[in-house]
């Protein structure tokens, strides 16, 4: 950023730096014609035609050109002050060519110089025109007055050739000016890109989840991001005995090992690695900064992302095994089910095996819903939502499933009040969700040699619909709590863990929450937050 920012400083300065060099020649100038006058070297040109003039020219040129060397450098009036500079120029060298007829050529050839870099300054073609045309008229006027008063002491062709030479040099160095500022102007904006795309950089790595290391021949710590600082904690700051950065070795020990052993070409530990107490673990990953260089870069990519990444990547996997295999599934469940369809059709089957053959039928119907659900959301199904009355929805899941499902000694009961509780959902979606829910309460939410009590309350929470399903059984764990809705985690040697997964999944798809609220009294809660009526519906 210092260097993009001196580029700029320096393109900035150009023109005052021209001001300057400029302001400097006429004090050249100045000086040399008080030489002229004042010293014993003036008597090379002859005697003044005006002494008088000559001296009167001179001090005032010089004090002018005094004055413009030290205020006559601002970028801001650049064009006023470089128009009114060389008409100064102009004016005096007229006057000097006056009254001293032997400086004549000498003097116009240094006005060569004045003409041409105001030219060069100024931004428009007419003034520079102007200032080539003001020195003509000057150089005319004096050879015309000198011709009419007394004898001219040079030849007209002289004058020409001059006059030719201020316009050509005025017109050819304005156009160089043009260029050149067109090239300064090209300067400053690919300077402010520069500028501009540094400072994104350096954002960009600054703000990066990944934390960054830059650790030099010797293990210091040159440069760190705000992810690499948080992750190596108090050890980052600072700097070593020897005043060139932290030392990675003291932040970071096993980190410094594992760089050591990339830098020796063995193979490197990929197993992750905790930083700082509190942090979370990193997967280290190595780089040269350039090829011949010693100095490394580290990357520290933190490892919960990774194993999220991988675990997508796993579910993505499942997602189509589960489709191929839920097909599979429902035509031997069909076959079962219409096999129990005809045996309930025969004469000879006793009541016990009717009983039976209406449980193989029920899980046949339950395990096709299973079969729906995971082919809904491997194809990644859209809800329909629709108006639902919760407290009308809870009693009816209570009874179906009471009806559906023996459920022996344990109780399920809704608690609902007298208002009507709208909600705007999916009714298949929040079905299969509460089912979910009922049966791990019924599975996990008692306590040892007790019956399972659940009940699904309905209530209006900070003007949103929202359904309970609670049981009171031991509670969950704070640390198994924090695990709950991630794919394949499961307390049970029979469970699949995605259960509570494929629920929060359909939440998200109603544009709903489900989370899991702990009792203070005993038992466990999870509670699904829906929207409320005046949802908008999606298109």
């Amino acid at each position: 950023m210092r260097q993009a920012q001196s580029l700029l400083s320096r393109i900035e300065s150009v023109p005052r730096r021209e001001l300057y060099f400029f302001a400097l020649y006429r004090l050249l100038e100045a000086g040399i014609l008080a030489a002229l006058m004042f010293s014993p070297l003036g008597e090379v040109l002859g005697q003044p035609r005006h002494p008088e003039l000559g001296t009167a020219v001179t001090i005032g040129y010089l004090s002018l050109a005094l004055v413009l060397f030290f205020i006559g450098r601002s970028v801001r009036w650049l064009t006023w002050i470089v128009f009114a500079s060389v008409c100064i120029d102009v004016i005096a060298a007229a006057l000097a060519t006056h009254a001293v007829p032997g400086a004549t050529a000498g003097i116009a050839m240094m006005l060569l110089f004045n003409v041409s870099a105001a030219a060069l300054l100024l931004p428009s073609t007419r003034m520079a025109l102007a200032v080539a045309l003001l020195a003509i008229l000057a150089l005319f006027g004096e050879y015309f007055f000198t011709t009419f008063h007394d004898r001219a002491s040079r030849s007209v062709a002289e004058v020409i050739m001059f006059a030719v030479s201020y316009l050509a040099l005025a017109y050819l160095a304005h156009q160089a000016g043009l260029r050149t500022r067109a090239s300064q102007a090209l300067a400053d904006k690919r300077g402010e890109e520069v500028a501009n795309l540094f400072e994104v950089n350096e954002l960009i790595i600054r703000r990066m989840r990944t934390g960054v290391l830059v650790v030099d021949a010797d293990n210091h710590i040159k440069l760190a991001n705000e992810a690499a600082s948080l992750l190596l904690g108090d050890g980052a700051d600072g700097q070593g005995a020897d005043g060139k950065g932290a030392s990675l070795l003291h932040a970071a020990p096993e980190l410094a090992r594992r760089l050591q052993r990339w830098r020796n070409g063995w193979q490197t530990d990929e197993t992750p690695l905790q930083l700082s107490p509190e942090q979370p673990e990193v997967q280290p990953r190595f780089a040269r900064l350039l090829a011949d260089s010693e100095t490394s870069l580290i990357f520290l990519d933190d490892a919960t992302v990774v194993s999220r990444r991988a675990e997508s990547l796993t579910l993505a996997a499942l997602g189509r095994f589960s489709a191929s295999l839920a097909h599979e599934i429902r035509n031997p469940l069909a076959a079962i089910n219409y096999a129990v369809q005809l045996l309930e059709e025969s004469q000879q089957i006793t009541d016990g095996d009717r009983r039976l053959l209406q449980i193989i039928h029920q899980q046949c119907q339950r395990t096709n819903g299973i079969v729906e659900s995971v082919l809904g959301l491997a194809r990644r199904e859209r809800a329909t939502p629709e108006h639902v009355d919760l407290n009308t929805f809870a009693r009816r899941f209570v009874d179906e499933y009471q009806q559906t499902l023996s459920i022996e000694t344990d109780t399920l009961e809704p608690i609902i009040g007298a208002k009507p509780v709208p909600a705007l959902v999916d009714p298949r979606h929040l079905q299969q969700i509460v089912t979910v829910l009922v049966q791990n309460a019924l599975n996990y939410g008692r306590l040892p040699g007790e019956s399972a009590r659940i009940r699904v309350r309905v209530f209006n929470a900070e003007g949103r619909p929202t359904l309970d399903v609670m049981d009171r059984g031991p509670g969950i764990p704070e640390a198994v709590a924090a695990q709950l809705f991630r794919p394949f985690f499961t307390t049970s040697e029979h469970g699949t863990g995605l259960g509570l997964y494929i629920a929060r999944e359909l939440c998200r798809a109603n544009q709903a929450t489900l989370e899991y609220v702990p009792v203070p009294g005993g038992g466990s809660c999870f509670r699904i937050t829906l929207p409320g009526p005046s949802a908008l519906l999606p298109a």
